[in-house]
């Protein structure tokens, strides 16, 4: 499953930049995302890596997930990408986050592409992720306005 969202926002790009390359952030903005702890110690992993907690919601039905993710690549003030690394030795379906950030006229194009490589939980995640993404959309315009 991949989803593609463009969005332009009202910030400098190293202002996305700094919202995105932290995903304690994250929860601020995207209701799936419940909580993320940063791992401790850092040495574990330099590349930054986080335990995110995601839960979403059917009906009365709700299931979480916690992932490790890593940042595989941040390139400031235009790329952030997070994959899925798990340490425990077996096998788990990929989860891959990128945020392409480039100058807009006023503020920032933000381009976020996630790629989610299971296909047990595909046919339901697709729709609550993208109602998600619409929320996410509209906190990220309230709290960056375009001008």
């Amino acid at each position: 499953m991949d989803l593609l969202e463009e969005l332009r926002i009202g910030a400098e790009p190293d202002e996305v930049y700094d919202l995105f390359s932290d995903l304690t952030n994250y929860p601020d903005w995207l209701g799936l995302v419940v909580r993320v702890d940063a791992e401790d110690p850092p040495e574990r992993d330099p590349r930054g890596s986080w335990i995110v907690e995601l839960q979403g919601r059917v009906g009365p039905f709700a299931r979480s997930k916690r992932l490790r993710m890593v940042r595989s690549a941040a390139e400031r003030p235009r790329l952030v990408r997070y994959e899925r690394h798990e340490v425990d030795g077996r096998d788990h379906a990929p989860w891959r986050l990128e945020a392409h950030i480039a100058p807009a006229d006023t503020g920032a194009l933000l381009t976020m592409d996630l790629h989610y490589g299971g296909t047990r939980f595909a046919p339901v995640l697709a729709p609550i992720l993208r109602e998600e993404i619409r929320k996410g959309r509209r906190l990220l315009l309230e709290r960056y306005p375009p001008t």
